[in-house]
């Protein structure tokens, strides 16, 4: 089930075909899901911006940090330089390590000069903290499982408890993966931008649906977790420009009920496909192709809506889950469906 099936979708601007971060052309998603025992309940996603190699031919791309208690990687090099040179990958909190170390072999397979006869990598993991639901000190997460995410990225994607989703939790109840796109007419050119959430943060009993009802589940408990926003464009934005647009993440989780909490690691990450940035310039001066910035409302709108729909998207499509110490996280369509009409 998506958002759009239970009537929770967000927002007036039209959805892509298929209502995902694939919309962008090029843009891949991969899943891998670790369900073991009564305890482990985390995985890896990965997002591939496109199919080349990322290292040879990067991609413009920026942070928004909004809260910024988390342990990612690789951000301080995306905000410095303005590119993405890895896939992107979220996993749990305590499988950065394993995620960052996948990246690295990604690349060296890609290109075997990195380190030795070029410059290193930067490898980019985000992580949310699914520890409720899952024994984070199992280090369950492997480079091998992040590879193998990769490996299966598409364009088809499933959302909820999949992937670094898995053990996660949002508003209480359980959380995961959700994703949402938006098309645009631009200059008379049809672009599409897209965002996909790590949904793993909220206060229960915050949450804020479309319609403008409040969830009581669980009402009372401190505002704890994190979310993690990527949204994809092929609209032509410079990093500044993507800087921008990754900053109305924060007004799509707001609008979901979130105040981004104190403990709450609120990261969003954009990035274009419209240009390839090679990692050795063919000659000192580039000249490149960006859009002017009266029509960039648009894409704040979009990139609004496309945060809030796809936090709903995850929070549908999550199926009920026990996991870790017994703990459990009921489902939003059993919570709906057990409410007055």
């Amino acid at each position: 089930m998506r958002a759009r099936d239970a009537g929770l979708g967000w927002g007036d601007l039209p959805a892509g075909s298929r209502n995902a971060i694939t919309d962008v052309p090029g843009v891949r998603v991969g899943h891998v899901t670790l369900r073991r025992g009564e305890d482990i309940r985390t995985g890896v996603t990965a997002v591939l911006p496109h199919g080349g190699n990322l290292f040879r031919e990067r991609v413009p791309a920026a942070v928004e940090i909004v809260n910024g208690f988390g342990k990612s990687a690789g951000l301080m090099q995306v905000q410095e330089l303005g590119e993405l040179e890895t896939p992107l990958l979220l996993t749990n909190t305590f499988g950065v390590a394993a995620c960052t170390e996948a990246l690295i072999r990604h690349a060296i397979v890609e290109e075997p000069r990195v380190g030795r006869d070029t410059s290193t990598v930067n490898p980019v993991v985000m992580e949310c903290n699914d520890g409720y639901l899952n024994d984070i000190q199992a280090l369950a997460v492997t480079p091998a499982d992040a590879a193998a995410a990769i490996q299966a990225a598409g364009e088809d994607m499933n959302s909820g408890a999949v992937g670094a989703g898995t053990g996660m939790s949002c508003f209480g109840l359980k959380g995961g993966v959700g994703t949402s796109s938006r098309r645009l007419r631009i200059g008379g050119d049809n672009f599409h931008l897209g965002a996909l959430v790590l949904a793993n943060y909220g206060r229960a009993g915050d949450l804020r649906l479309p319609d403008g009802r409040r969830i009581p589940a669980g009402a009372g408990s401190p505002e704890r977790g994190s979310v993690i926003v990527v949204i994809a464009t092929d609209v032509p934005l410079d990093h500044r420009q993507l800087r921008r647009v990754a900053a109305r993440a924060g007004a799509g989780i707001a609008w979901t009920g979130s105040f981004w909490g104190h403990g709450s690691g609120d990261l969003a990450l954009a990035f274009s496909t419209a240009e390839r940035r090679p990692h050795e310039a063919p000659q000192p001066i580039l000249t490149r192709r960006v859009l002017a910035e009266a029509g960039i409302d648009a894409l704040f709108r979009a990139a609004a809506e496309a945060t809030a729909e796809a936090v709903m998207d995850a929070i549908v499509a999550a199926e009920p889950m026990t996991g870790f110490r017994g703990h459990h996280r009921a489902a939003l369509r059993d919570v709906l469906a057990a409410m007055p009409s």
